[in-house]
Formats: C-alpha cells, sequence, structure tokens
C-alpha cells in the first residue's frame, strides 16, 4: 500500500507538471499504480518516482500520465452540444467567414478520438457538398500519448459506434472483422491528433471559433481551472464558444465568459 510521503511525491509532481490535482485521491493513485510498478519490476514508489523527476521528458514520465488519467468517452456523449453546434454555432462561422472558409475547432482532451470524430461528422453533414471549399479539420489533443495513438487508429468496437446514426456508421467506417470497425481515412484526414499538455503555453498561432473541453477540469484546483480558462478566452475569437462537460460549471466572477445555457459560454 502507498505510503503518505510517497503519495505526497506523487501529488506534488502531478500538480507541478500537469496541473492536475490528486488531492484526496489516494486510492485511486494506489489502485491504478500498484499492478503497474509489480508489472515493471520496480520495488517501490519511490524508484519508480527517481527514474520519473530525472527524466521529466521521458518514458516513465509519460506513463504515469497514460495510467493515472481517466479516458472514458464514446461517441454521442453530451450530443446536444453537437445539435446546438450544428443549429447555432455553424450558420454564424458559415456566415462569418464566408471569405476566408476557414472553421477552427479544438478538441481540448480528445481521449481516445470520439469527441473529435463526431464534431468532424457534423461538420461534413452540414456542409455538405461545399465542405471541400471549407478547411474544416478538428485539432484534437490530449496529455495521453497511449489514447492518442488509439484516437489516430480510429479502430473501435462494433458496440462502440453502435450510437451513432446509421448513415454515419455506413460512410464514415468500415468494418475490419466480427467485433471492430475503422474510420475511414477520410475521416481521419479531418482530425489532426496533437500531444499537448494544457498547463504549457499555448502555440497557436490562430484563434478558435469553439473550443471542447469536457470533462477535463474535473482534475484542477479552482486557481487552475480559472488560468486555464483565462487563456482560453484570449485563443477564442470574439464570439467564439466554450463547452464544457454538462456536470461542469464555470465560477464567471473570476473570466470574462457570458453564460449561454448549461455547459455553453460564449466569449
Amino acid at each position: 500500500m502507498i505510503t503518505e510521503q510517497e503519495f505526497r511525491r506523487i501529488v506534488v509532481y502531478v500538480k507541478q507538471k500537469y496541473g492536475i490535482d490528486l488531492n484526496g485521491k489516494q486510492i485511486l493513485v494506489n489502485g491504478r499504480m500498484e499492478n503497474y510498478l509489480l508489472r515493471n519490476g520496480y520495488s517501490g514508489y519511490d524508484e519508480y518516482m527517481t527514474k520519473v523527476e530525472n527524466n521529466p521528458k521521458g518514458e516513465e514520465a509519460r506513463n504515469l500520465i497514460n495510467v493515472l488519467t481517466t479516458n472514458h468517452t464514446y461517441f454521442m456523449r453530451e450530443f446536444e452540444h453537437m445539435e446546438f453546434m450544428r443549429k447555432i454555432i455553424l450558420p454564424q462561422i458559415k456566415a462569418k467567414e464566408a471569405a476566408r472558409k476557414d472553421v477552427r475547432i479544438w478538441s481540448a482532451a480528445s481521449s481516445t478520438g470520439e469527441e473529435p470524430y463526431t464534431i468532424a461528422m457534423v461538420l461534413k453533414d452540414y456542409f455538405g457538398l461545399e465542405h471541400r471549399m471549407w478547411d474544416t479539420k478538428v485539432l484534437a489533443t490530449d496529455l495521453s500519448t497511449k489514447v492518442l495513438g488509439h484516437a489516430q487508429k480510429g479502430v473501435y468496437l462494433k458496440e462502440q459506434i453502435e450510437p451513432l446514426p446509421e448513415n454515419w456508421k455506413r460512410h464514415y467506417f468500415k468494418r475490419l472483422n466480427a467485433m471492430e470497425y475503422q474510420a475511414t481515412q477520410e475521416l481521419r484526414n479531418e482530425v489532426i491528433f496533437r500531444q499537448f499538455n494544457l498547463m504549457n503555453p499555448f502555440p497557436f498561432h490562430k484563434k478558435f471559433h469553439i473550443v471542447f473541453m469536457r470533462n477535463v477540469m474535473i482534475y484542477f484546483d479552482d486557481a487552475t481551472k480559472l488560468q486555464l480558462l483565462r487563456r482560453v478566452y484570449d485563443f477564442l475569437e470574439p464570439g467564439g464558444y466554450l463547452f464544457i462537460g454538462t456536470t461542469e460549471s464555470i465560477d464567471r466572477r473570476g473570466t470574462n465568459f457570458q453564460y449561454v445555457e448549461p455547459s455553453i459560454y460564449r466569449k
């Protein structure tokens, strides 16, 4: 069992590097890390953390995040956001960007890819025959290299794609075998996957029309959350939208976001 001292060492490191607040999550950390340490021949937490701290860009530091962060996502999750985007936001962007024909959307915690691929399918549906005249590529980032690898392959179990509309399944997925389907190359080309730590300076050259940052701020304390929201605000186009998880909320006193409806905010 992890000791208080070992736990604090992990808490401090993860908060410093990634902004993730693990306070009070000792059982979760132990449950996830114990098997990993045993499988990989470590004598204990201290030996492992020394290796991580000595090489923060190395494989073990990446594995620490892969093991600790939950990546629970699925197709059609909180689909009311996609409906809002299609009915309300995309017509606004289409009018505003008629000359540049450029739609900029960021999926900021893309996990295994269900969210950005769903966004891409909505965009393809909405623009229809005009789609090829528009740049609608979706930027999808995550802290975990493991889930990004999964997302880039775009392979999902039959039951995972089950909730999708029939025509989407037909158009955007091909059957690999009795159990698995893969997103078509055409759909995969619509999403740019990148590893990114939300605590790092934002490297973007252009501002976004929409940012999806759903179910990620649950890991952050209030100060970190506020700092992140202010940076997202700065990187949104005037009138741009932020989506957060339907169980999350923003304390608007610290930011300039305007409340639109639950879990939807606007610059």
